[in-house]
């Protein structure tokens, strides 16, 4: 945990910014796999842990606006809980560490909320992600579980993204030890990979940097020959020379702020002329994207620059055609990158995502749009000094895409397909970096990975 007063700091800062009622952030709970006593990993809700700390179950906190109170509800341990798990701090040893004084048992938080609904106390509670978190509100407030996140307070949601989308000098340390975690898995990964290994043998050994610090990978390890599927999670293909692998991975540390990084990785420790020619467009352009990084530049433009820039390339390669300002403005580039070119990155590795995207990426006259490709946007909104972000363009030659484009002549004026067509076994290439916005420019996060063809070859070799 920080300091207790950096959480008395932020929940004052929150009820400066709602006029009244009952703010009520919900803990998570241990969830079974397949019986009780089988749980999956414990991860607690990230906006609870920011304005309070406390990294164990079964906790739910109120801040009570109009009477000048908050509350950590919680149950103690009973004595079987005791001798399975051990002893553990009592409620109020625990609400003490983040400055509360008022404790109750859960029972109690249903008859504090049905109270307040009675009164017509706005109660204010976040998008609820999990199911059973859901269940718990749709108990306390009488809310039909299926609707409850039609009653979230987005008054409420607008206060916690104005809070955490700006990162303190504490917290971006914090990313940077996930990042010194990130980086070994990166270059553990370049050193490791090899013809005739599975992806799973890979991915295996890097999870076990970040658990060998008792911590965690942020998110599912994605390492596949198939980098054409931008979020791949299997990992049963053996590798073979001339092969391409994508490395997106990263690791959270002990108080859960997250590293993500991408690099693409030659399995036979060189890459090919043509996977050559691919990576260096997208290279050039994650560099022309870094370097627009600025405080009020918009991340939209900077995605679309990054788009340009691999539109010129692909046409200097002969795949794409036409005027590249008109293919750009028509989503031609989107064959190739059907994404975004990044997001947030705190205590969520897509920060605050659960949210909304709209609330954090998006503004009232900054509006998500249509277009396919550029509807994945996640941030389009203009950057402030002390956001952090990824930045990850990509290549990536998707069959079925290209033949649902080719087939219904989608932006054929801008598009070669039968060159395209070659490159159907090519899979992709994405990288990535974290960057910290400052009042200037910008700083890269973390120690830096190869991402050079030569430096990622030699990596390789070492």
């Amino acid at each position: 945990m920080f300091d207790t007063s950096v959480y008395i700091d932020r929940r004052n800062s929150l009820k400066s910014q709602l006029k009244s009622g009952l703010v009520v952030l919900l803990g998570n709970s241990e969830s079974p796999m397949n019986y009780p006593g089988n749980t999956y990993y414990f991860r607690q809700d990230s906006s609870f842990l920011y304005f309070y700390g406390l990294d164990v179950p079964d906790l739910t906190a109120v801040i009570d606006i109009d009477n000048d109170r908050q509350i950590i509800f919680g149950d103690e341990q009973t004595v079987d809980q005791k001798v399975w798990v051990a002893p553990q701090p009592s409620i109020a040893e625990l609400a003490a560490t983040a400055g509360i004084t008022q404790t109750a048992p859960i029972t109690q938080l249903a008859e504090l909320l049905q109270q307040a609904s009675a009164k017509q106390t706005p109660i204010h509670f976040l998008p609820i992600t999990r199911a059973d978190n859901q269940i718990k509100m749709s108990q306390w407030t009488n809310l039909p579980a299926a609707q409850i996140n039609q009653h979230a307070s987005i008054e409420l949601v607008d206060a916690v993204v104005n809070l955490r989308s700006y990162k303190s000098v504490q917290e971006i340390k914090r990313i940077e030890i996930a990042l010194e975690m990130t980086t070994k898995m990166h270059t553990f990964a370049m050193q490791l990979t090899k013809p005739g290994l599975l992806e799973s043998e890979i991915v295996a050994a890097i999870e076990a940097v970040p658990i060998s610090k008792s911590c965690r990978p942020s998110f599912s390890v994605i390492f596949s020959i198939h980098g054409q599927t931008l979020h791949n999670l299997s990992h049963v293909n053996t590798m073979k020379d001339g092969d391409i692998v994508v490395n997106d991975c990263g690791a959270e540390c002990s108080m859960h702020y997250a590293g993500d990084m991408t690099r693409t990785i030659p399995v036979g420790g060189k890459f090919t002329q043509k996977q050559k020619e691919i990576y260096s467009i997208v290279l050039d352009a994650q560099q022309k994207a870094i370097d627009a990084v600025k405080p009020g530049t918009e991340f939209r433009d900077i995605h679309l620059l990054a788009c340009r820039q691999l539109a010129v390339g692909l046409k200097e390669l002969g795949l794409m055609k036409g005027d590249i300002d008109d293919a750009v403005a028509n989503g031609a580039h989107a064959l190739f990158m059907p994404c975004g070119l990044g997001h947030m990155m705190g205590l969520d590795v897509h920060d605050m995502e659960g949210l909304g995207e709209d609330r954090v990426g998006y503004t009232d006259t900054i509006k998500r749009s249509p277009q396919f490709g550029l509807k994945s946007l996640r941030m389009a909104r203009a950057l402030e000094p002390d956001f952090v972000m990824t930045v990850e363009p990509g290549i990536y030659f998707i069959p079925q895409l290209i033949d649902l484009w080719q087939s219904q002549n989608i932006n054929a004026d801008f598009i070669n397909f039968d060159l395209v067509n070659q490159y159907r076994d090519f899979g992709g290439v994405r990288i990535e970096d974290d960057l910290l916005v400052t009042k200037d420019g910008y700083r890269i996060l973390g120690a830096p990975v190869p991402k050079q063809i030569e430096d990622v070859e030699a990596m390789c070799a070492s």
